[in-house]
């Protein structure tokens, strides 16, 4: 398969009913539009494919599936825990304003005082907001508060500058 960088969008959960439907995680919002970005890098157990045709729907039960050539309980269980992945490019640019996540990662993030705290190694969720896991020296946890922690993010030079102390 191909070298571009790839985003992590769901994970087969394993089968649904018993005519081959799978259950989905996806990390997509809405979670049925993990569906748009078809065709999908398939990898489970070491091992990679290109899925295209995968239809689905949402339930009261989450977001269900069928593949192309998966037609019974067993065949689809057995595929319980494959990822689904997709090149970035494959994703719309976002909005002013809005990032993804993986185009954040690596990027080196700077103080007001110049002082480099490292780089973002991942980003998670909390309750009441998002915060960036900056490793360096030491791991810095910032909060993604643009305005009040985040001052700028700046593709072109691969920098975030934050309002945060570098010993805190």
């Amino acid at each position: 398969m191909d070298t571009e960088r790839r985003i992590l969008l769901g994970r087969v959960l394993g089968a649904f009913g018993v005519r081959g439907e799978l259950k989905l995680q996806s990390f997509t919002d809405p979670v049925s539009t993990i569906l748009k970005y078809q065709p999908w890098v398939l990898v489970h157990d070491g091992a990679e494919r290109e899925l295209l045709g995968a239809r689905g729907r949402v339930t009261n039960k989450g977001l269900t599936a069928t593949f192309p050539g998966v037609e019974d309980r067993d065949t689809a269980q057995a595929l319980a825990g494959a990822e689904v992945w997709v090149p970035r490019s494959r994703l719309p640019k976002p909005a002013k304003g809005e990032y993804y996540w993986v185009d954040l990662e690596g990027l080196e993030v700077v103080n007001r005082e110049g002082i480099v705290l490292g780089r973002v190694s991942h980003l998670f969720e909390t309750a009441a907001n998002l915060v960036l896991a900056v490793s360096g020296e030491r791991e810095h946890l910032v909060p993604f508060i643009e305005g009040q922690f985040v001052l700028g993010v700046d593709f072109e030079a691969r920098r975030i500058q934050v309002d945060w102390d570098a010993d805190f």
